[in-house]
Parts: structure tokens; C-alpha cells; sequence
């Protein structure tokens, strides 16, 4: 007589049978799939994920897919929410001294901002906000001055809306592109940042109403700088007088990066050469970047 014997798998068989199948992939790929597939079958298993609740999950992430265009970018703004996005930055720029602190890219930066002059008003399209004038300097970690950096910066205006939130979307607004001088220092124009909300008209906006989460982000100026032999960074300055500083709903506030934007009621040396009146707000702060390691 012929025994039958019944296989019975177990949800362990399945992680174990899926992180084989990558075994020849590039090392890695392999590391990264492994783990991924690990983690999710465990999440899976601590949660007891109910069909329906998968299904909703995969609903959820098709829609923040379906909201995303060429200048909108839902998935950046769904793992900024969740915190990983600064947990990924965290990681990869673990500079020692002096170096300024790294914040997230965030869902709005876009190429294409028209360079400025020393001074050049990158917030013309904010005719209503407070001038803002920021100064400083862009440094290497021994204090010497780094010549021609190229300082991208963006913002929000005073309303609370990115160019992208504003009519199609395709005109460019609240950007520009500085150079330091052979001194390292740049001047910035624009308006006094405001907090604001996140985009919640799309799948993010429907976990945050879900959660009980509120959706502001602290004001604050956005800089990507850039130089030869130094890497890149990535980073923001927030005001120090902003609301939401200690609840930002990306978890991009850090301590070195609050500056006081202190409202002018007379002319420095920059604003009479601006023909910038009275009152404005004013900000310094220095950048400091880290070298290039072979």
C-alpha cells in the first residue's frame, strides 16, 4: 500500500523558499531583496495582516503611484511622512566635525531655476510676503572660504504653496541659483517662510487625516550647494519663530539648522545697495561642506 504524505507549509517555508530564489542575484541586490523579504513577511506575521487589509494596502500604494507626475512626487512626500526619509539621509551623511547637518530633499525641488546675482529676488512671485535678505558663507571644515559654490535654492511662499500647487504647475516660481564670491559668501533675496501644510489632497493626505496626524511643516528655506572636490549637500534652514519646530510632519528639524530671520527696521549695508526697505527680515548662516574622500 502506497503512503500519501501531505505537505503542509508554514509561513516560514514561504520567507524561506522567496529568500532562496535571490541567492544569484548581484550581492547587493541580493542583500537588499533578502532583507526587504524578510522584514515584510515578518511585519506580515506580527500583524496578522488580514486579505482584506493587504488589498488595501496595494490599493493605497497604486493610488500614491497614480498621483505622482513629473512635478509632483507622491512617494518622495509618503516616505517623508514616514520618517524613512530622514532615516535614509541619517545613514548616508554621518559627516564628523564641523560639517552642516543634511535635511531631506523633500517631493518639491525641481532643476531649472534661473541664476541670480548677489541679492537677485527669487521671491518676485511673493509680492505680499516679508522681504527676506540671507547671508553668509559657504566654508570647507577648516574654515578656508570655497569660491563659485552653486547654492539651488526653493522655497514655499508666504501663502504656504510651492510653483508646482499653483495653477498647471508648470511655471517656475520661489527658485534660484546663487554663486559664492572669492570670499565664499553669497546673498540671498526672498520672503519670510511660513509654516505650512504638506500636499493632502492625494493618499498621503488620507493616512494623515486617518491618523490623527497633523500636516504642517515648520518655515523654512530649501538649499542643495554644490562645489568641486566637496560633496554635495542637501539641507534646509528653518526660522527660529516658525510654529511646528518640534512637530515637523517630516521629522527634518535639526537644532544647527534654526536660524533667527530678526525683522530690520533700518537699512544694513546690503539693503541700501538692494534698495531694499524697511522693514525686512534678516538671517546669516554659513555652510560648511565636506571634502571629497577617495
Amino acid at each position: 500500500m502506497t503512503t500519501v504524505t501531505t505537505r503542509r507549509t508554514t509561513a516560514n517555508d514561504i520567507t524561506t523558499q522567496v529568500v532562496r530564489r535571490f541567492e544569484t542575484a548581484p550581492p547587493r541586490l541580493r542583500e537588499i531583496l533578502q532583507t526587504l523579504v524578510k522584514h515584510l513577511h515578518a511585519f506580515a506575521q506580527e500583524t496578522e495582516l488580514t486579505e482584506q487589509e493587504w488589498f488595501e494596502g496595494i490599493q493605497f500604494l497604486t493610488a500614491v503611484g497614480q498621483k505622482c507626475s513629473h512635478n509632483r512626487q507622491e512617494f518622495i512626500l509618503l516616505s517623508d511622512t514616514l520618517g524613512l526619509s530622514m532615516v535614509v539621509d541619517l545613514i548616508n551623511h554621518q559627516f564628523a566635525g564641523s560639517a552642516t547637518e543634511t535635511t531631506v530633499l523633500g517631493p518639491f525641488y525641481r532643476e531649472g531655476a534661473p541664476e541670480l546675482p548677489p541679492g537677485g529676488n527669487m521671491g518676485e512671485a511673493d509680492p505680499t510676503g516679508m522681504p527676506l535678505l540671507i547671508s553668509g558663507r559657504v566654508l570647507d571644515p577648516a574654515g578656508a572660504p570655497i569660491a563659485n559654490a552653486v547654492l539651488d535654492c526653493w522655497q514655499a511662499s508666504s501663502v504656504g504653496v510651492y510653483d508646482s500647487q499653483v495653477g498647471d504647475g508648470e511655471e517656475l516660481g520661489m527658485r534660484g541659483i546663487y554663486r559664492t564670491d572669492s570670499d565664499g559668501r553669497y546673498l540671498l533675496r526672498s520672503t519670510k517662510p511660513k509654516y505650512y501644510p504638506i500636499p493632502t489632497d492625494g493618499p498621503v493626505g488620507d493616512m494623515i487625516r486617518a491618523t490623527n496626524r497633523h500636516p504642517y511643516r515648520p518655515g523654512h528655506v530649501h538649499f542643495r550647494i554644490t562645489a568641486d572636490g566637496f560633496v554635495p549637500l542637501v539641507t534646509h534652514i528653518f526660522d527660529s519663530t516658525s510654529e511646528y519646530l518640534d512637530s515637523d510632519t517630516v521629522f527634518a528639524v535639526k537644532d544647527s539648522l534654526i536660524v533667527d530671520f530678526n525683522v530690520q527696521q533700518t537699512q544694513n549695508e546690503d539693503a541700501k545697495r538692494l534698495g531694499l526697505e524697511p522693514p525686512y527680515a534678516f538671517g546669516t548662516f554659513d555652510f560648511v561642506l565636506s571634502p571629497v574622500t577617495s
